[in-house]
């Protein structure tokens, strides 16, 4: 018979014991709040003069349907939907992550779009994220700067 466990369930009894400190840690580029894990929120390096830059990220480990709503980082002055069936009256940050699935944000789907650049984004750099979640909170995240396209 196998036995069902809730990773979250089981970190929360281990850092209230103080067996955490045993453990591994997680590897830099995951997230988690209580609903989902958010892997490697990335860009690419931006122009001297770029205004926008999508970013890309997976959310996977989905426990309940949950919604990113917000979306900030001192790099931009806002963030909005955009790439494939997302329409001009429908950019507002408002992204279904359904449970038990693998969501992609990526340059060739879905994506986020950043607007307002105060700079140019440099290779090897990561900016600050924070990511808000209807449900699963706030996870406070590094967007990671990857090479042009």
């Amino acid at each position: 018979m196998t036995q069902h466990f809730d990773r979250r369930l089981l970190l929360r009894g281990l850092m209230a014991s103080g067996l955490l400190a045993c453990l591994p840690s997680a590897r830099a580029c995951e997230f988690f709040c209580t609903t989902l894990r958010v892997t490697h929120p990335w860009t690419r390096v931006s122009a001297a003069n770029a205004t926008t830059a999508i970013v890309s990220m997976k959310f996977d480990e989905v426990s309940e349907n949950d919604r990113l709503i917000h979306l900030e980082t001192p790099v931009a002055a806002g963030a909005e939907l955009g790439g494939v069936g997302v329409g001009a009256s429908k950019r507002e940050l408002n992204f279904l992550i359904p449970a038990g699935q693998e969501t992609l944000l990526s340059e060739t789907g879905t994506f986020i779009r950043l607007t307002g650049l105060k700079h140019p984004l440099e290779l090897g750099r990561s900016y600050p994220l924070t990511l808000v979640f209807e449900k699963g909170g706030r996870i406070e995240a590094d967007l990671s700067v990857d090479y042009e396209s």
